[in-house]
């Protein structure tokens, strides 16, 4: 009877089940049972679960597998591209094959990751590449064409991922021609699109499926197809996702784009090329202008606090005019091919974006600008997207799961529901079946300063130097700022373990370079917070320097807080502990990642212990073992290097 009770997941991911009898290493494990049942739940209730699933639970097949079982249309949506196309091309096929699915699976992408073979063929007879590098590299992607089957360029590994060629032969929903493209009923976009509207399940990321939702937003159809069951996976990243697609944004990297598309569809038209030249060259000498006059102003701030000066409104007035004239140039010529038609709409487009410059902040939004490298970017983002996040899901009336090891703050969920807008979903908290107390020590150095001081860098490395070698190095020191990031690199030059700094070169080159050396030393900022999975002995300390909170000169951040004041709220307790808690999770989690890895956490912030909501950050972690002494953190490596050493022996 009790067998018969059992439901289809927790059958298939038992000790008898399929994915014990087809997966080599797959362990059974209580809290993936448990979690799998509360979603076959949710989907046969079409409700809402909100699962945090601590590392180890093994969330993608509690997920995995009662979306395939489910026979209905499904969505997952992943945090990033690299965990998107580890999940569809790493787990999801173990657990089909598994199971002996037959569900159609697809993975779909945002349109510029997929090579685009009219701009590809533009680009390659244009001849106007800047180095010999990029036309080798174009080389190599036209030979690529003819035999991939999918058009993601990630494929490519020949070509990095930032090579400058990737925007010319790629397209974006401004520049497509869609059913005007010579190449539409070859496109890998329409296919990719085709293949997912078949499919019983889709992999997509998050910036696609709100993309998706924004677009649904503005009446203009859908990029998803329709589905039954939406599986949102890394979920603590969409109050601030969200935030981004449901804003509305103009820059001058997209003006100075079509002004180069527009000259090059004009020079294929004759008769059309000057005219189009010369409001280009006026739009440069704008965009230049804008750049120049919010050179030395905050690179991140409130528009308001820069829209009145004189020099910032000549040249905003001047690309409006400038934009304007591309625009009348383009209507002009439009009909001489599909090229120019979809200019003169990207310019109409954007003459409507630049309003948002025109537009006063108020209690619903923040206008916002920031100065990039290259680019201005002037943003207006809403201060709240329950409102939204509510309206979609009740429209499409379909079953959703949100999960990822950090949506909790000291046990409780309501930072993260409120923020999306559910107001009664079943909630489920599951411990990580790793044994941290064993595992794992958290070492608290006595004596550091305040985090604010100017010596508190210092004194955390020289309180580091003792841990990193009783660990042999294998350690990732993470940090809330990239100047703490850069005076530990020049204080630690001469460590004698390899050093990886960010910035020194892509973050996969450093993780690789890292998990290569055995013993290396990666100091990173906050993109190697999350998403980073080390396994194994190459990493045993992490070491974070401060609690994570944002600046709170953020534009969007302060706007969020004045807010919640206004409200009559808490936004240090409501918006910032919450907020920073979550992150220090996540840098924190990059310490065990397997049943068998063994690490010291170092925390450098006396707050932890000093102030009256350290205790809401430390309930907030997995549940190490606390220390002041380093006399425990070298006998905890000392204990795992005689054990070490025991295990070889005994398999030689």
């Amino acid at each position: 009877m009790e067998a018969e009770a059992r439901t289809l997941a927790e059958i298939a991911l038992d000790q008898d089940g399929a994915l014990a009898a087809n997966i080599v290493g797959f362990r059974v494990r209580d809290v993936q049972i448990h979690m799998a049942r509360a979603i076959e739940r949710t989907i046969e209730q079409t409700g809402e679960l909100v699962v945090e699933a601590g590392t180890g639970t093994g969330k993608t097949f509690a997920y995995l597998v009662p979306a395939l079982q489910s026979g209905i249309k499904v969505i997952v949506s992943t945090g990033t591209k690299a965990l998107q196309d580890q999940l569809f091309h790493r787990d999801l096929p173990r657990v089909r094959k598994a199971l002996g699915s037959r569900a159609k699976v697809a993975l779909l992408k945002g349109r510029a990751n997929y090579l685009c073979k009219d701009r590809l063929e533009k680009t390659r007879l244009e001849g106007q590449l800047q180095s010999r590098m990029q036309v080798a590299e174009l080389m190599r992607i036209q030979a690529w064409s003819g035999r991939t089957l999918s058009g993601d360029i990630a494929e490519m590994d020949t070509v990095a991922e930032d090579s400058p060629i990737w925007p010319r032969v790629t397209s974006t929903s401004d520049n497509c021609l869609g059913s005007d493209c010579p190449h539409f009923n070859e496109c890998f976009v329409v296919r990719a699109r085709r293949a997912a509207q078949e499919a019983d399940l889709v992999v997509v990321n998050h910036h696609l499926l709100f993309a998706d939702l924004a677009i649904r937003r503005e009446g203009f159809g859908e990029i998803l197809p329709g589905a039954n069951v939406f599986i949102i996976d890394e979920a603590h990243q969409i109050p601030e996702l969200a935030g981004q697609f449901f804003g509305e944004s103009v820059s001058t990297r997209q003006i100075a784009e079509l002004k180069s598309d527009a000259e090059r569809e004009a020079a294929a038209a004759a008769g059309t090329k000057a005219a189009i030249k010369l409001a280009g060259a006026n739009l440069d000498l704008a965009m230049r202008d804008l750049r120049l006059a919010l050179h030395g102003q905050n690179a991140r701030a409130a528009w308001v606090t820069v829209a009145g000066r004189p020099d910032v409104q000549k040249a905003m007035t001047e690309l409006r005019q400038y934009l304007h004239d591309l625009h009348l140039q383009l209507s002009e010529i439009a009909e001489a091919s599909p090229g120019l038609e979809s200019c003169r709409d990207r310019a109409e487009l954007l003459l409507q974006r630049l309003d948002v410059t025109e537009a006063l902040d108020d209690r619903d939004r923040i206008v916002w600008y920031e100065v990039g490298e290259r680019s201005v970017t002037i943003t207006a983002t809403p201060l709240d997207v329950a409102k939204p996040l509510t309206e979609f899901r009740q429209r499409l009336r379909a079953a959703w799961v949100f999960t990822s090891a950090t949506l909790s703050v000291g046990k409780r969920f309501e930072h993260f529901t409120r923020s999306i807008g559910l107001w009664d979903p079943e909630t489920l908290l599951l411990p990580s079946p790793f044994d941290y107390r064993n595992q794992a020590l958290m070492y608290l150095p006595p004596s550091l300063p305040a985090p604010n001081s100017f010596e508190h860098t210092q004194s955390l490395i020289d309180a580091v130097r003792p841990v990193l070698a009783a660990s042999g190095g294998r350690a990732f020191l993470l940090f809330t700022s990239h100047r703490a990031l850069k005076r530990a690199a020049e204080l630690l030059s001469d460590l004698p373990f390899p050093l990886f700094v960010q910035g020194t070169a892509t973050r996969t080159s450093l993780l690789e370079q890292f998990r290569a050396s055995g013993n290396g030393v990666l100091l990173g900022a906050a993109s190697f917070w999350e998403g980073v999975d080390v396994q194994g002995d190459a990493l045993s300390v992490v070491v974070i320097d401060k609690l994570p909170f944002a600046p709170p000169d953020d534009p969007i951040l302060e706007a969020r807080m004045q807010r919640c004041k206004d409200e009559g709220g808490s936004p240090f307790g409501e918006i910032q502990i919450p907020n920073a808690a979550i992150a220090m999770k996540q840098g924190a989690g990059r310490l065990i990642r397997d049943s068998s890895d063994r690490g010291v956490l170092v925390l450098g912030d006396p707050r932890l212990t000093a102030s009256s909501y350290g205790r809401i950050f430390l309930n907030s972690l997995p549940p190490m073992r606390p220390t002041r002494s380093l006399a425990d953190v070298q006998a905890f490596f000392a204990n795992a290097t005689v054990t070490m050493n025991n295990g070889d022996d005994e398999h030689s």
